[in-house]
């Protein structure tokens, strides 16, 4: 139940970026069905792995892979499916309680926070360059076979 809960609400945000990004109309739905994978991978996995970081690695590969797949299919730049998809990955909060932290002079607190949204980001974009690089490797493969 809670896992469907969490897909619903993921796939309405990615909508809305999509929307608020002006992607085609006919790939609204889909690239909130990409959001909303990638979130419930995150889900799942920051619950397996009991590390934001690795579940933000594994999410953003889903939706990466799942970008690439939807863009050859309806033949669009995989942008328009993948830049709404990670959106309900970005780490706003571990930012805004960054920022927080160092107004308030904690900087223990600060420095955690700041490291774990460094690198959540971080696994955000490696895990869109190994799907991205995964299927520029598989359409090289099918090309020479």
């Amino acid at each position: 139940m809670v896992i469907i809960k969490q897909f619903i609400f993921s796939f309405l945000s990615t909508i809305g970026f999509a929307v608020l990004f002006s992607i085609p109309k006919g790939s609204i739905i889909k690239s909130g069905i990409a959001g909303a994978s990638g979130w419930v991978t995150f889900y799942i996995s920051s619950m397996y792995f009991e590390s934001h970081v690795a579940g933000t690695f594994f999410a953003a590969i889903v939706v990466g892979i799942l970008g690439e797949l939807l863009a050859r299919y309806y033949k669009k730049p995989a942008t328009v499916y993948i830049i709404p998809g990670i959106v309900p990955l970005v780490p706003g909060a571990g930012m805004y309680y960054t920022m927080l932290a160092l107004v308030e002079k904690d900087f223990y607190t600060a420095a955690n926070k700041g490291t774990e949204t460094f690198f959540i980001a971080a696994a955000i974009s490696i895990g869109i360059i190994v799907s991205t690089s995964l299927s520029s490797s598989i359409k090289r493969v099918k090309h020479k076979g």
